[in-house]
């Protein structure tokens, strides 16, 4: 198992930023070249950076059993979207990133090859790009995601002016191009072919509320999903087995050692 962290400067930021990647011990994929790996991208939540998953998950154990690369990016409290000061933190997460990886590692390129995953914040990210670029990914996980941004319309909220900054004017939030129920309305007049989604939300989390009305919106217009809910809080023991839930999912069980 090697870990890897990687400093760089991407032009859509402007700024270092650190990406956290596990890379399998090539024992665990035998006759399998780095280019033919399946990759994930996985997404931190607001208050951590990417450090956090492998601090406080499995996934180092996870993904040594699978071979599978994990590149784990760092984002601040951005909400991975692009910001009004320049710093394009989605543009980099769906285009140069995988770009710069790609180019220096020569993993996988392909939408079959590729899945991604985040927590809380990192739910959101991860469902903003798999269904505004479904041509990269062949499945995406949100575990406790932020499906829905009516949360942050709260006035006695003090991260009312960050948010602000990051999404503009939070009172027309449902409808923007922040709004998760957008990207799936657009998704699917536009007919596009989106990735094998998971959902998970513990019933004793905040944003319970916001995952069950996502999922329905999803019902509604059609859509397969993957869904599962307990009674769990907004916590990393909930973020772990989930994680290694949707694995189970997409890449079957677990291997033994």
């Amino acid at each position: 198992m090697a870990l890897i962290r990687l400093d760089h400067v991407p032009e859509t930021i402007g700024v270092n930023v650190p990406v956290n990647i596990i890379l399998p011990d090539p024992s665990k994929i035998k006759n399998v070249p780095v280019r033919d790996r399946k990759v994930l991208y996985l997404l931190h939540g607001l208050s951590d950076d990417g450090s956090a998953w492998q601090r406080y998950s499995s996934i180092e154990t996870y993904a040594n059993a699978y071979g599978l690369v994990v590149i784990i990016p760092s984002a601040g409290r951005s909400f991975y979207v692009d910001q009004p000061n320049g710093q394009a933190y989605f543009t980099y997460l769906v285009e140069e990133l995988p770009r710069y990886i790609n180019d220096v590692f020569h993993l996988s390129p392909r939408r079959e090859d590729t899945f991604i995953a985040g927590n809380s914040m990192g739910g959101y990210g991860a469902f903003k790009a798999a269904f505004l670029r479904p041509d990269l990914y062949q499945a995406a996980a949100s575990l406790s995601g932020a499906l829905s941004l009516t949360i942050l319309v709260n006035p006695n909220d003090k991260r009312q002016e960050e948010f602000k900054y990051l999404l503009g004017d939070l009172s027309k939030l449902p409808g923007s191009e922040h709004d998760p129920v957008t990207w799936l309305k657009n998704a699917v007049e536009q007919k596009k072919q989106l990735p094998e989604l998971y959902i998970a939300c513990g019933k004793q989390d905040d944003l319970y509320p916001t995952n069950i009305y996502f999922r329905q919106a999803c019902l509604s217009a059609g859509l397969n999903i993957h869904y599962h809910e307990e009674d769990a809080k907004h916590d990393w023991f909930f973020w772990d087995k989930q994680i290694l839930s949707f694995l189970q999912q997409v890449l079957g069980p677990l291997p033994s050692a």
